[in-house]
């Protein structure tokens, strides 16, 4: 990493965390009342938002809802369409967050009553909240693409939510015959994890050259350039040359706005494409809760105060993780575990009447191009002065010039990473 030694980042991860902490003190416990806090969302930021709070003030009520039983991370699940991971290796339970008594609900979150500080789930229980936690992740906005949609999807997988999607898109990638071609459609920005889209390229290329040497990867692209462009073009010119075309969103006229299921066709304004494997990444928005409770705005995402993560629309509500605009960070699953623990930090001090420290924050990115060919991204964060964002002020990106080995040991930091925040989520 050119600007930020890794040992001095993860020292300044650490003061990160403490200055969102600090100021907590004591737990400040009300006799005769019992502050209520509910979050939605069992994912990246969510977990982290209801862990920390109860571990911070232990006397405060903590709901978590989250629909599934089972969690599958969209993080490393790139590596099942390599052939490096299974799924069943990305599959979490949620027993490690109800041993520091978190009240786990499973249920979906079918309403918030913002007047009167209640969520009502899709099994009809209603739970009053003091604060309250949104942390939806996306919604796929299908309909932007004509032709696509949830049947379309069984046949053309977007597999960016992980689990049964990827597994469909590794099956059809198994069935292709050597020689086909499959055709990745990447979305405009914003959405989930910017350079997602292109380490998939690079995990599908590395199985297909493995097993079906022949065959060709065609990205559709609605941008004219994306999240470590120059990393992952070096990476693709010296493990998979020739095998990789990517078409910018300028000679796409924005990328693909209509498939064809039946036909196995993808289209741009200019031309009809063929493929053996679609994929196509449709655009996205904030969770549909956000959007039924009126917490995005006309972009489809939740406008936040960043040194708490609270709503600027609602007041007692706060958003973190993926459906947030949190201006200046990406929206990847260690942003969203650090937003998570800032807004613990603002919950517990608002509701305990202390003053909470300014806020910094930390996020770190690695994708694998190949089982020994890893690269990454990090920085630090602050509160700008006029908190319009959040202001980058330390950060690296793996030099183009990395030796093989500095290019494994990024495979390493990555599996040590992945197993560090899986086990910040749930234990």
């Amino acid at each position: 990493m050119e600007n930020l030694k890794r040992r001095n980042f993860i020292k300044l991860g650490g003061i990160s965390l403490i200055a969102g902490g600090a100021a907590l003190g004591a737990p400040n416990i009300v006799l005769g009342a019992t502050r209520k806090v509910v979050v939605i969302g069992g994912g990246a930021g969510g977990t982290i938002a209801a862990k920390y709070i109860k571990k911070a003030d232990s006397s405060i009520d903590v709901t978590l809802i989250e629909t599934n039983k089972t969690y599958h991370t969209c993080f490393m699940s790139n590596e099942v369409l390599g052939g490096n991971r299974k799924i069943e290796a990305l599959r979490y339970e949620y027993e490690g967050l109800k041993k520091h008594g978190i009240n786990v609900v499973h249920s979906s979150a079918s309403a918030i009553d913002v007047d009167n500080k209640k969520v009502v789930t899709a099994d009809g229980v209603t739970l009053g909240y003091d604060r309250l936690v949104v942390s939806p992740g996306i919604s796929l906005k299908m309909d932007a693409i004509e032709g696509y949609d949830e049947e379309s999807a069984l046949v053309m997988p977007h597999g960016w939510k992980a689990g049964p999607q990827t597994s469909r898109l590794r099956q059809q990638l198994e069935d292709m015959n050597n020689g086909g071609v499959v055709i990745i459609a990447p979305p405009n920005n914003p959405f989930r994890c910017p350079p997602g889209p292109y380490e998939r390229v690079s995990q599908i290329a590395y199985y297909l050259k493995q097993s079906k040497p022949k065959s060709k990867i065609l990205i559709l692209d609605a941008k004219d350039k994306f999240s470590k462009q120059s990393l992952f073009t070096q990476g693709w010119k010296s493990r998979y040359d020739g095998m990789i075309d990517w078409v910018p969103g300028t000679d796409t006229g924005g990328g693909v706005t209509s498939v064809s299921a039946k036909e196995m066709i993808a289209s741009t304004d200019f031309e009809d494409f063929k493929g053996d494997v679609i994929n196509v990444i449709p655009p996205q928005e904030a969770g549909l809760i956000a959007q039924s409770s009126g917490l995005a705005d006309r972009s489809g995402w939740c406008p936040v105060h960043l040194d708490t993560f609270e709503s600027s629309i609602h007041k007692g509500i706060h958003v973190i993780g993926d459906a947030c605009v949190a201006t200046g960070m990406p929206k990847s699953a260690y942003a969203a575990n650090s937003q998570g623990k800032v807004c613990a930090a603002a919950i517990v001090s608002s509701l305990n009447d202390t003053q909470m420290a300014t806020p910094s924050y930390v996020n770190t990115c690695y994708s694998l191009i190949a089982p020994d060919y890893g690269v990454s991204i990090a920085a630090v964060y602050r509160l700008s002065a006029d908190r319009s964002k959040i202001a980058s002020v330390s950060g690296g990106l793996t030099p183009t010039d990395a030796s093989p080995e500095a290019l494994r040991r990024e495979v390493q930091y990555a599996y040590s990473w992945y197993d560090n925040i899986v086990a910040d989520m749930f234990s």
